[in-house]
C-alpha cells in the first residue's frame, strides 16, 4: 500500500474524529438537560408509567425549542465564545421556524387520508447553523476590528451581532430548514426500515470498530441522539440510545482477559473492566481489542447480540447514557417500566456473553504465542495503548494507567525531575518519599534530578505536567507520571499502590534484588547534608509584602535574596524564565519561585525567603498566599526544602501558618527548618 494512501486514510480518519469531537463538545455539555428531559418523557407521557398530561406537557417544548437551543449556544461559544453562542442561537431558531413552516404547508397541502408529518426537532439543524454563524460573526467583526471609534465600540457590537443573527436566521428558515428537514426524513427512513427488517443489528458491524478507532462521536451524537430523541418523545424511550452506549461488548472482552490473557493484559484487565462498566470510560477496552485484531469480532458479536435482544423485548432507554456506564443505562431504562429495566439489563447480560465467549476462543487460540512473546519481553499492551492514544489523537491518563499498572519487577528507584532539580522536584520528593516510606517500603528510594540529568536508572517518574514530555525523551523505559499540586497530588496514593502491586506481581528474583539494594537506596534517598543554619533568617520572613500579583511577588522575592547575597541581579530574569517554562505553584497555597538550571552562575549562595500574603495571590489560575524564594548553591538548600515541603504537605500546620501573629511568630515555627 503507497504512503499517499495510507496518509490519505489516516487524513480521513482524523477528520472524522475530528468532526465528532466537535460535536461532542456541543452535545455533551447538555446531556444533563437531555437526562432531565428523558425522565419526564418516560414516565408521564400517555404511554409511560405514570400518564399526566399536565407534566407531559413540557415533552414537546423542550426537545423542540430548549435541548436545540442549548446544543446551538454551546456550538456558538466553542467558535466564539458568548457573542457566537447568543448569534448561533437566534440564527438556529430560524432553522427551527423554516422546519416548523415547510412542515405546515405539506401537512395543509396533503390530501386527506394522508398520513401528515410529524416536528422534526433541529438537533442537526443547530449542530450546523450555530457554529457557521458564530465563526462568520468572528470574521465580519474583524472587519471593523479597530476601526470603530472611541465611544461607539458597544453600540457596533450589539447591532452588529443583532443584525447579522436575524440575516442568520433568514437563511436558516428558507435554505437550511428545507435541507435539514431532508436528511431527517432520509435517516428516519433508513432506521426505520433497519428495525422493519430486523437488520438492525447489523448496525454493529459499523458502530463497534468505529468506537476502537474513536470515530463512533459523529454517529452517536450527529444521528442516533436525534433520532433517539425524536423516537423518545412519542414512545417514551428508545432503542437508538443503547446501540453505541451498551458496555457489553466492552466488558466481555475484559472478562476473556482476566481469564483466558497472559502478562500486563491479564493483570490490568479486572481494574480495566471495573472502570469500563461502572464508570462508562469504554476507552480502556479499546487497546485489547488492538492488541488482537480479531477480537473485534467479540465485540461486533456482543454489540449485534445485545440489540438484537433489546429489538425482540421491545425494550430502550428514556433519554441518553452518558457515560455509558451500567449506572446511567440503568437509571434511563428503569423510568418505562420495570420490564424495560429487566430487558435492557439482559441486553447487556447477553452481550457481555457472547462478546466473553467469542473473545475467550480468541485467546485460548493463541495462548501459546502470547505467552512466547510474554518471554521474550514484548510489550504487546504497552505498544496497543500507544496505538489507542494515536487513534484518539491525545494521552488519556485512563489509558495511560494501563500500561503503567503493572511493574515485572519490584520498583526501588523513584525520581522526581524537574528543570532545575533544585526547587519543585525537591519539595515533591520529600511529600513523596514520606508516603511511601509511611507506607513500609523504607527501601525505595525518592530522589530529585533535573531533566537533563535522568538516565534509564528511575523506574518511576515524576513531573509536573507540561514537563513529562520532555521527560519521556530523557527516559522512555519508566513508568511517568503527571502532577499539577506538588504538596497534596492524589497521583502519589497512586504511586504508593504502584510500589505495592509491583511487589505483589514482582518475581522472588526481584524482591532479592531490592533487599540488596536497600542500603545503597538509603543512602541515595538522604538528601544532602548542609548544615545551612543561616539559610532562613529573620530578616527574611515578612507577613507585610507589597506585591500583588504573581511578577511583583517574584520580584520582591528576588530582591530580598539580592539583598541577602545570595544572588546576583540577573538571578530575576532567571525566576522569570523558569515561570515561563512551568508554573512554581506548588499546592495549598504556595509557590517557589527560583532560577533555572542554567542561572546556576547567578547563585552566590543559599538562601530561602518568606512572604505570607494578606490576600491570595492569582498564580497562574491558583491562589497562593505563601511565596518562598529559593537560592541554592551545590545543593545546599535541599535538607531544609525537604523540610518545608512536610510542614507545607500538613494542611493543618498550613493553618496554623497562616493564623500567625507578625514576622517573629511565622519565622519561629519555621525556624525548625535551620536545626
Amino acid at each position: 500500500m503507497s504512503d499517499t494512501v495510507v496518509k490519505e486514510r489516516a487524513s480521513v480518519r482524523t477528520a472524522v474524529q475530528k468532526l465528532g469531537t466537535f460535536l461532542s463538545g456541543m452535545v455533551m455539555p447538555n446531556i444533563p438537560a437531555l437526562i432531565a428531559w428523558g425522565i419526564v418523557t418516560a414516565l408521564f407521557i400517555e404511554v409511560g408509567p405514570f400518564p399526566n398530561e399536565a407534566i407531559a406537557s413540557l415533552v414537546d417544548p423542550a426537545i423542540h425549542y430548549l435541548l436545540p437551543l442549548l446544543i446551538a449556544y454551546t456550538g456558538g461559544k466553542m467558535v466564539y465564545d458568548v457573542r457566537g453562542g447568543v448569534v448561533g442561537s437566534f440564527a438556529t431558531l430560524g432553522v427551527i421556524g423554516g422546519s416548523d413552516w415547510l412542515i405546515d404547508q405539506f401537512n395543509a397541502n396533503a390530501a386527506e387520508g394522508e398520513g401528515g408529518l410529524g416536528k422534526v426537532h433541529m438537533f442537526i439543524g443547530a449542530m450546523i447553523m450555530a457554529p457557521l454563524a458564530a465563526w462568520l460573526m468572528k470574521q465580519l467583526d474583524k472587519l471593523w476590528e479597530g476601526k470603530v471609534k472611541a465611544g461607539f465600540e458597544m453600540l457596533v457590537n450589539m447591532f452588529s451581532a443583532g443584525i447579522f443573527a436575524f440575516i442568520m436566521a433568514l437563511g436558516g428558515f428558507f435554505l437550511l430548514a428545507p435541507v435539514v428537514n431532508k436528511i431527517m426524513e432520509w435517516l428516519g427512513a433508513g432506521v426505520g426500515w433497519l428495525i422493519e427488517t430486523g437488520v438492525l443489528p447489523a448496525v454493529s458491524l459499523l458502530i463497534e470498530p468505529a468506537k476502537v478507532f474513536f470515530l463512533n462521536n459523529a454517529i452517536n451524537h450527529g444521528v442516533l441522539t436525534p433520532l433517539g430523541s425524536t423516537e423518545a418523545a412519542v414512545d417514551g424511550k428508545s432503542i437508538l440510545f443503547l446501540l453505541e452506549a451498551n458496555p457489553g461488548p466492552g466488558v466481555g472482552v475484559l472478562l476473556a482477559f482476566t481469564f483466558f490473557g497472559v502478562g500486563a493484559a491479564r493483570a490490568t484487565a479486572p481494574g480495566a473492566a471495573i472502570i469500563q462498566f461502572f464508570g462508562g470510560i469504554h476507552e480502556v477496552y479499546f487497546p485489547y481489542v488492538l492488541m488482537k485484531p480479531t477480537l473485534l469480532l467479540a465485540v461486533i458479536g456482543g454489540g449485534a447480540s445485545g440489540v438484537a435482544t433489546n429489538m425482540l423485548l421491545g425494550t430502550g432507554l428514556g433519554g441518553p447514557a452518558a457515560p455509558g456506564s451500567i449506572i446511567a443505562i440503568g437509571a434511563q431504562a428503569i423510568g418505562p417500566g420495570v420490564m424495560n429495566f429487566v430487558g435492557v439489563m439482559a441486553s447487556v447480560v447477553v452481550a457481555a456473553a457472547v462478546s466473553f465467549i467469542i473473545a475467550a476462543v480468541i485467546l485460548r487460540a493463541s495462548r501459546k504465542g502470547d505467552l512466547a512473546a510474554e518471554a521474550a519481553g514484548q510489550d504487546s499492551l504497552g505498544a496497543a495503548v500507544a496505538k489507542t492514544q494515536a487513534n484518539k489523537g491525545k494521552d488519556s491518563s485512563f489509558l495511560s494507567g494501563l500500561s503503567t499498572a503493572v511493574m515485572t519487577e519490584p520498583i526501588t528507584r523513584i525520581v522526581f525531575a524537574c528543570d532545575a532539580g533544585m526547587g519543585s522536584s525537591a519539595m515533591g520528593a520529600s511529600v513523596l518519599r514520606k508516603k511511601v516510606h509511611g507506607a513500609g517500603f523504607t527501601d525505595v528510594t525518592v530522589t530529585n534530578l533535573a531533566i537533563a540529568n535522568l538516565d534509564d536508572t528511575p523506574q518511576v517518574v515524576i513531573t509536573q505536567e507540561e514537563l513529562t514530555p520532555r521527560a519521556k525523551q530523557q527516559n522512555s523505559s519508566a513508568v511517568h507520571v503527571s502532577v499539577d499540586n506538588f504538596m497534596n497530588s492524589p497521583r502519589y496514593d497512586e504511586v504508593v499502590e504502584l510500589v505495592r502491586q509491583s511487589r505483589e506481581e514482582g518475581d522472588a528474583e526481584g524482591r532479592e534484588l531490592a533487599e540488596a539494594d536497600a542500603p545503597v537506596a538509603a543512602a541515595a534517598a538522604a538528601p544532602a547534608a548542609a548544615g545551612p543554619g543561616d539559610v532562613l533568617t529573620p530578616d527574611r520572613v515578612t507577613t507585610a509584602p507589597a506585591a500583588r500579583d504573581r511578577d511583583e511577588a517574584i520580584r520582591e522575592a528576588a530582591g530580598r535574596l539580592v539583598a541577602a547575597g545570595a544572588v546576583t541581579e540577573d538571578y530575576e530574569q532567571a525566576m522569570f524564565d523558569r515561570e515561563a517554562e512551568v508554573s512554581t505553584f506548588m499546592g495549598n497555597g504556595l509557590a517557589i519561585p527560583h532560577g533555572t538550571n542554567a542561572a546556576k552562575e547567578t547563585v552566590l549562595g543559599s538562601a530561602l525567603t518568606v512572604a505570607r500574603y494578606p490576600e491570595p495571590i492569582d498564580w497562574d489560575g491558583n491562589e497562593v498566599r505563601f511565596v518562598i524564594g529559593i537560592a541554592g548553591k551545590d545543593g545546599g538548600h535541599l535538607e531544609i526544602l525537604a523540610k518545608i515541603a512536610t510542614i507545607f504537605s500538613d494542611e493543618a500546620q498550613v493553618e496554623r501558618l497562616l493564623a500567625a501573629e507578625g514576622d517573629a511568630e511565622l519565622y519561629a515555627m519555621l525556624s525548625e527548618v535551620n536545626d
